[in-house]
């Protein structure tokens, strides 16, 4: 089926992503050196008066994109319910995304910082919309099924994949990748079940990590020659996927209580005993972890290659994927804790962010 774009009624069809502002790390506002800020405030630094969460950030760090449910953050109306912001650190500018519908779950934003992709409710189903950070403008991504969900991005924003459910009540699902500049779409997987297929895509759109929730296998699929390879865990274990990296290189998995990290290219694994995978940077080397030992840290991020750990957050937090800028830099996460900057006072929850250096 075509994966053709369909624009909602009060938005416009988004222009492609060569207009696009460019990006520069070298701008950044916290380029000061390593620390933790608050990112769920308005640009004028105000706190916000609603809990923030689901925080995802671009390759460089310099945007990051959260749902909240605070009326303050912007000057426009952001309705009920909660809505996407993106918080630019360059400008301190924070924007609200779009009022067409209330996220899901977490929104995510493009490698590049062009796009932001979020899983609403449309009257009784759910959709996929597609928002550019730029302009505003926001489309409905076109659904084969009654329900479209668990959007993941390619870098530029070029690619989407998300798992269509169809019937009603839902029985069956299709995992696919479309390219809405194209109105092209290729199917990557069927499944007899509604359980979690959670697609996470590379940056070229070349790969897709997928898994099978009612099987708990996960596998590869490869679009040069459209077929699927797995389950990369192997015919006896089961698991769970957390993200493919953005280059392709790694797939996050969980198996049992540990966390394994999969290398495409040779098939071999590295272990990360007793740990929660929740997210990988961009290049495949810094994986973000929640130990299962809740007396220590609640977020750490290994070197993979070093074998060496840096702390996230002492205060209990949260994080998911997407939230590891490039070469482990910048880490994005939650927590309702009132200590970790200066004058938080809202008692909500509120997006942070973790500078390394």
């Amino acid at each position: 089926m075509s994966a053709a774009v369909v624009v909602c009624a009060v938005t416009a069809v988004l222009p492609g992503a060569a207009s696009a502002e460019p990006m520069t790390v070298a701008g950044l506002a916290s380029a000061g050196g390593a620390g933790v800020e608050r990112i769920s405030v308005a640009t004028d630094g105000t706190q916000g008066d609603g809990d923030s969460a689901d925080a995802t950030i671009t390759s460089d760090g310099r945007r990051i994109a959260f749902s909240s449910s605070a009326k303050n953050l912007t000057p426009a109306n952001p309705g009920t319910g909660e809505r996407v912001f993106v918080r630019d650190q360059r400008t301190s500018q924070t924007t609200l995304m779009s009022t067409l519908t209330s996220p899901i779950q977490r929104p995510v934003i493009s490698a590049d910082g062009q796009y932001v992709a979020l899983w609403g409710l449309l009257f009784r189903d759910t959709k996929t919309f597609l928002s550019q950070v730029s302009s505003g403008s926001t489309i409905g991504v076109n659904c084969p099924g009654l329900s479209c969900s668990q959007p993941s991005l390619s870098a530029d924003g070029r690619y989407i994949a998300q798992a269509a459910t169809f019937n009603r009540p839902p029985s069956r699902q299709r995992i696919e990748v479309g390219d809405w500049r194209a109105d092209t779409t290729q199917t990557v997987a069927e499944f007899g079940h509604t359980v979690s297929a959670r697609p996470s895509i590379s940056g070229d759109g070349r790969l897709v990590a997928y898994q099978d929730g009612q099987a708990e296998d996960v596998f590869v699929w490869d679009r040069t020659g459209g077929a699927s390879s797995g389950p990369i865990e192997g015919l006896s274990e089961a698991a769970t996927l957390v993200q493919l990296s953005k280059d392709g290189r790694k797939v996050v998995y969980l198996s049992g209580s540990d966390t394994y990290v999969h290398d495409v290219s040779s098939g071999t694994d590295q272990l990360v005993p007793n740990v929660r995978g929740v997210a990988i940077d961009p290049t495949g080397r810094y994986l973000l972890y929640a130990p299962l030992d809740t007396s220590g840290p609640s977020l750490t991020l290994r070197d993979l290659e070093a074998g060496t750990d840096e702390i996230v957050s002492t205060q209990p937090a949260s994080a998911g994927t997407d939230a590891v800028s490039a070469d482990g830099r910048d880490v994005v996460f939650q927590s309702t804790a009132d200590d970790i900057v200066p004058g938080d006072t809202n008692g909500k929850s509120d997006v942070f962010l973790r500078r390394f250096y």
